[in-house]
């Protein structure tokens, strides 16, 4: 039997490749050059001295154990602002969190059946779309000595003006507000898409059988609903160890009052401007990467684990 010619086949699986191939050449040039260059420079001793450079001057793990080293206080700076950073991070993501469940929740039940829910949905997700710099400068404006809200309180009630800025418990909790305000509906939406894809007929099946609301929700919803719960809490602690927009602007660069609002993106900032210690910044990028990996691994070991 005499076989095909197939020399003038088309084969489209190369074309797969071809497609993918502008995606990883702008992986390696701006994603993976950057992070093997940072870790190469956590070694190295380089810097703006005034105006004379220093460097670059091999040092091994020297700035590892500067980092880590006590200061003239007998605190260990990285750990403190590591711990400004999830402090912060958590006031805003326990909220943002149970809203945007509560939400979901609302929006996909099908007893209450609420209209206009593609209005909703914009509504709440329009925060997000909003400058994190433009935000802080807004709350800055309205939080400030002269701002509106003192002025309602002295005009209105009565009240003493109040400088929110100098205070630990209104910096941290105006910062956790704004990142509340502009996360919490693209997790709404995260969450409803989850919620959208578990199949109805469970849910009929278990209302048949007598079950509650309340048992639906924990033995059912929860259980299906955790890879986008995972997904969401992963997402949201990477960039809660990322902040610095937010922080930066509302306090100026400062992390007043006394550095309990400075977060380690905001630390790591500090070593690059003015004298460019790319030695120090490069270490504290590695440090937190190894953080943010740590983190990620406990969520998604404690959220991925059998009933």
């Amino acid at each position: 039997m005499k076989k095909k010619d197939d020399s003038n086949s088309v084969s489209y699986a190369k074309w797969g490749y071809i497609f993918i191939v502008p995606f990883f050449i702008v992986y390696f040039i701006f994603t993976l050059y950057p992070q093997i260059l940072t870790f190469y420079n956590s070694f190295f001793e380089n810097y703006m001295d005034g105006l004379s450079h220093v460097g670059p001057n091999f040092v091994g793990f020297d700035n590892y154990i500067k980092l880590f080293s006590p200061d003239a206080t007998g605190s260990i700076t990285i750990i403190k602002y590591f711990g400004n950073t999830m402090i912060l991070w958590i006031l805003g993501a326990i909220p943002q969190f149970l809203i945007a469940l509560l939400l979901a929740l609302l929006f996909t039940s099908t007893r209450l059946n609420i209209k206009f829910q593609g209005f909703f949905k914009a509504v709440i997700y329009l925060p997000n779309l909003i400058m994190a710099a433009a935000f802080a400068m807004l709350i800055f404006g309205l939080f400030g000595n002269t701002g509106p809200i003192n002025k309602i309180m002295v005009d209105s009630f009565g009240l003493t003006p109040f400088d929110f800025l100098a205070q630990k418990i209104s910096v941290r909790g105006l910062i956790a507000l704004m990142n509340f305000l502009m996360w919490f509906g693209n997790t709404t939406i995260l969450l409803m898409a989850g919620i959208q894809s578990i199949d109805e007929a469970l849910f009929e099946s278990a209302r048949i059988d007598g079950a509650s609301s309340t048992h639906v929700f924990f033995d059912i919803t929860i259980p299906l609903l955790k890879p986008i719960m995972v997904y969401v809490a992963i997402t949201s602690m990477i960039g809660g160890m990322q902040m610095y927009d937010v922080p930066q602007v509302l306090t100026n660069g400062y992390g007043m009052p006394d550095n309990t609002s400075t977060t380690m993106v905001m630390l790591l900032n500090k070593y690059l401007n003015p004298s460019r210690n790319y030695g120090m910044a490069g270490t504290i990028s590695v440090v937190l990467f190894i953080i943010t990996a740590i983190l990620s691994l406990i969520v998604f070991r404690v959220n991925s684990r059998k009933d």
